[in-house]
């Protein structure tokens, strides 16, 4: 299986040069680190920061200089600070190419879960809400499964819902899958790992055509 940083390094090929990025709380923050040096990414955060690097070495965090999930972070050169109206603003008014969030749980037609689970406390939803609903691209990567091994890729979301048919594809540790028409399309899988091994932890049907190429991480 793969780690959450593998997770980012397979997202990052999925930013393209000139693109804006909005990067959620959780895996979505490690793709920075990853982009490759030959094309200009603005990342953005809802908080109020275009130009987003990767994050800081050990010793040389700023805490004034943080993400949408208070994680220090670096400024690339060019880089800027405004306020959340002008922020959501960008969000709302459709200027982000690409946005990648995390996810509790993501349904067989696009429906994402990532903001609350009922009875234990989370962070909040955050800018979840806008994004989802003005973004046109989102790119969900999330854990597979949970701590109890119960599939987080569902026919249908069981906790409260963030957006409505919005997911575009979703890498986790197992597999990148496209969600179609007619549901999860098994797109990669993870080096070492099985379709079969994939159907075991899904509990969403899959679509499944021809032979499944190895992820390239």
């Amino acid at each position: 299986m793969l780690s959450k940083e593998d997770i980012a390094k397979r997202i990052a090929r999925e930013v393209k040069d000139g693109y804006y990025v909005n990067l959620g709380i959780g895996i979505p923050t490690l793709v920075a680190n990853y982009v490759p040096d030959n094309i200009s990414v603005e990342f953005q955060s809802e908080n109020g920061v275009l130009g987003m690097g990767p994050f800081p070495y050990e010793g040389e965090e700023d805490a004034d200089i943080i993400n949408a999930g208070k994680q220090t972070i670096t400024i690339l050169p060019g880089g800027s600070f405004f306020d959340s109206a002008f922020s959501f603003g960008m969000i709302r008014g459709q200027k982000v190419d690409l946005t990648i969030l995390g996810a509790m749980e993501v349904s067989e037609n696009g429906d994402i879960a990532n903001w609350k689970i009922p009875g234990k406390m989370v962070k909040g939803m955050g800018g979840a809400m806008d994004l989802v609903a003005s973004a046109e691209n989102i790119i969900v990567a999330m854990m597979h499964v949970n701590k109890a091994g119960e599939s987080k890729i569902l026919k249908k979301c069981t906790l409260p819902l963030t957006g409505v048919s919005c997911v575009k594809r979703v890498v986790t540790e197992l597999a990148v899958l496209d969600i179609t028409p007619a549901g999860f399309k098994l797109v990669e899988r993870a080096p070492g790992i099985s379709v079969e091994d994939i159907i075991k932890a899904t509990e969403a049907d899959l679509i499944i055509e021809g032979d499944i190429p190895e992820m390239a991480i």
